[in-house]
């Protein structure tokens, strides 16, 4: 009997074990069933070349980017319209990890949790939220600088202009791709997947914590010679600004002012604004994370305070993070998280995702954000000029970040528009570029003149 009780009772945990594997199974079918059934390694999926030989990816207006045709992928025609889509679109070879080809290649095949990828002789077809044109622009704009152009609906979060660069070709890649200087990082996605010296732009999140946190600082002023000494350390200025409120400070982008305003304000207190203003998170963008950023104030002295203040130090911050900061200053404090897929479809045209807006955590609260608005269009009036945008509602903070000093600085343009009908917010890097409101306002210029005034 007491053999019967014992095999009885293994019995029942065997059985417990295999329901439990099963439901795992399940469960892991529902999250990643997708990712197994586009494997590489399900080669009906793949022609010889190991190209995925199914389905077709189109932008928000229905132009054609990559298709199958007789078997063997092809092309958008032009050679620049390939470039400036690659980052989103993909290569071939999978060596671009962000690319919908390599990424979403489960959506390219028809892919459903019923009928896995049988479909995929039919294939079905992926629409991008982003506008090749703008994309066409953005990548001209750059003029071969490497860097990361970006603009997205703050409110629906559908990102429509996403340019990395160095790009290549990937109908005619380069022989030097994998040795030139020119070519370094050309897999890599800068907007997505990494981080850079942030410089002035930071000082947004400098701004946001000084006004929730020193209580007289709209009556405040500051003289700045040109530079001032922290610790026995120099923080030097860009320029000599004399006495200056608040709203002038951020014009000028000063730094004695603003290295002053963060040694008032305290390590602990920055790196809580750097957090709450999800600069040091990662995203989910359609399921492709972003880098995080940091803020490591750990040891830091007086002068080190101050640079970090500034954006130097050791900050790093990732440009689709200081994106989306920037739409929730804009949009009252939250902002809705980017997404690159606007639907799927199969071969009937039947829907195969479901995509809907999802908004982040408040960045920052709503009364500050409503002031720290009102200053960045205050920066677009009196610093860097509405003639350079017009028709546009333009909210903006610059950035030159310096980066060592054998290299040029990296040039930064950040903000939003307050326009209903054009509710966008963007960002623009572009490595050892220079000055931030010169290259990289310039080309954030080109962009939205395209994308609000059509020119």
């Amino acid at each position: 009997m007491k053999k019967i009780d014992h095999r009885a009772f293994v019995c029942r945990i065997l059985a417990l074990l295999l329901a439990a594997g099963l439901g795992l199974f399940v469960v892991r079918w529902f999250l990643y069933g997708g990712d197994w059934a586009s494997s590489a390694f399900n080669r009906h999926l793949y022609n010889s070349a190991g190209e995925l030989a199914s389905g077709t990816v189109l932008d928000r207006d229905g132009d054609i980017l990559s298709w199958v045709e007789d078997g063997s992928r092809r092309y958008y025609d032009d050679a620049t319209v390939r470039k400036a889509t690659l980052h989103v679109v993909g290569d071939l070879q999978g060596n671009i990890g962000t690319g919908a080809l390599n990424a979403f290649a489960d959506k390219l095949t028809g892919f459903d949790l019923i009928n896995g990828a049988f479909a995929a002789q039919s294939g079905g077809s992926l629409y991008l939220t982003i506008d090749a044109y703008y994309n066409y622009v953005a990548y001209q704009a750059l003029n071969g600088k490497s860097g990361t152009v970006a603009v997205y609906n703050y409110q629906t979060g559908e990102i429509l202009c996403l340019v990395s660069s160095p790009s290549y070709d990937p109908l005619n890649i380069p022989d030097d791709l994998e040795t030139s200087e020119r070519y370094e990082g050309a897999y890599l996605n800068r907007f997505l997947s990494s981080t850079f010296t942030p410089g002035s732009i930071f000082k947004t999140v400098t701004l946001a914590a000084a006004i929730e946190n020193i209580p007289d600082l709209l009556n405040r002023s500051w003289t700045c010679s040109g530079s001032v000494e922290i610790d026995g350390d120099v923080i030097t200025c860009s320029g000599t600004h004399g006495e200056q409120d608040i709203y002038q400070a951020l014009a000028n982008s000063c730094n004695v002012a603003f290295g002053l305003i963060s040694q008032e304000l305290g390590a602990d207190t920055l790196e809580r604004y750097a957090e709450k203003a999800g600069l040091t998170s990662s995203y989910s963008i359609n399921g492709l994370p972003t880098a995080k950023g940091s803020v490591n104030l750990d040891g830091a002295s007086g002068s080190d305070l101050a640079w970090a203040g500034v954006g130097q130090y050791l900050d790093q911050v990732n440009p689709c993070a200081m994106m989306i900061y920037m739409g929730a200053i804009a949009n009252g404090g939250k902002a809705a998280i980017p997404r690159i897929i606007l639907k799927s479809v199969d071969s009937l045209g039947i829907p195969t995702s479901l995509n809907w807006t999802k908004k982040s955590k408040a960045l920052i609260d709503s009364d500050t954000a409503d002031l720290m608005a009102d200053m960045m269009a205050n920066n677009v009036q009196s610093t860097y000029g509405t003639s350079r945008f017009p028709n546009m509602d333009l909210c903006a903070k610059s950035g030159t970040a310096e980066v060592g000093t054998d290299q040029s600085p990296h040039a930064w343009f950040t903000g939003f528009l307050r326009n209903e009908d054009a509710p966008y917010a963007f960002i623009v890097l572009v490595e050892n570029g220079g000055g931030g409101s010169s290259v990289a306002g310039t080309v954030a210029g080109k962009v939205l003149n395209v994308m609000v005034n059509g020119y």
